[in-house]
């Protein structure tokens, strides 16, 4: 019988999205999710086949639960939901900004099959919840053309956040995006 686990599945994805986000799925080495996560190799293969399974279940993971959806099904419904969506750029994860799935589209090439499935699958799902919100609001333009603006607003943003004067800037681009959006 072995010995018992010391470690939460879900503590060690915590710990291990930060390396991920910063290094790309590429570039980062089992010893940083070592290091990151207080788990030896042989910890983590107990719980994890691979690093590319480790990746994918991070994404999962960060998705389902970091990643917006619950911004954008707070009732009511509305433009408030995508503005706090969009700032949730700035608010980050352990210290990251921007977000950890548009981050991994920088290499989408180079990504697993799985995880292109799991950003796609995730950006689909956000995408409904944005134009549930839009229809929500009222506006005179479709509210899908408004959900793909909005998508790559975001994306665009959340990029911009590896740059060191987007602190500056997001909040008032967020707030002149939005201007613009409601609108339409």
């Amino acid at each position: 019988m072995g010995r018992p686990k010391k470690f939460s599945r879900e503590g060690v994805l915590e710990k291990v999205i930060p390396v991920f986000w910063e290094h790309g799925f590429a570039g980062t080495r089992l010893p940083d999710l070592e290091l990151a996560s207080g788990v030896n190799k042989s910890g983590l293969y107990s719980e994890f086949k691979d690093k590319e399974d480790l990746f994918l279940a991070s994404l999962s993971y960060y998705l389902e639960n970091r990643g917006g959806r619950a911004l954008l099904f707070a009732e009511p419904l509305g433009w408030d939901n995508i503005d706090r969506f969009l700032r949730m750029a700035d608010g980050g994860f352990d210290g990251k900004r921007g977000c950890f799935s548009v981050n991994s589209m920088r290499e989408f090439a180079d990504l697993p099959t799985e995880a292109q499935k799991i950003v796609a699958e995730g950006r689909s799902l956000i995408k409904a919840l944005l134009i549930d919100n839009i229809r929500a609001a009222g506006p005179k333009a479709p509210a899908e053309t408004i959900a793909e603006m909005v998508l790559v607003f975001f994306s665009g943003i959340c990029i911009e956040q590896n740059l060191d004067e987007a602190e500056e800037t997001s909040s008032r681009k967020i707030d002149n995006f939005m201007q613009v959006v409601r609108s339409l």
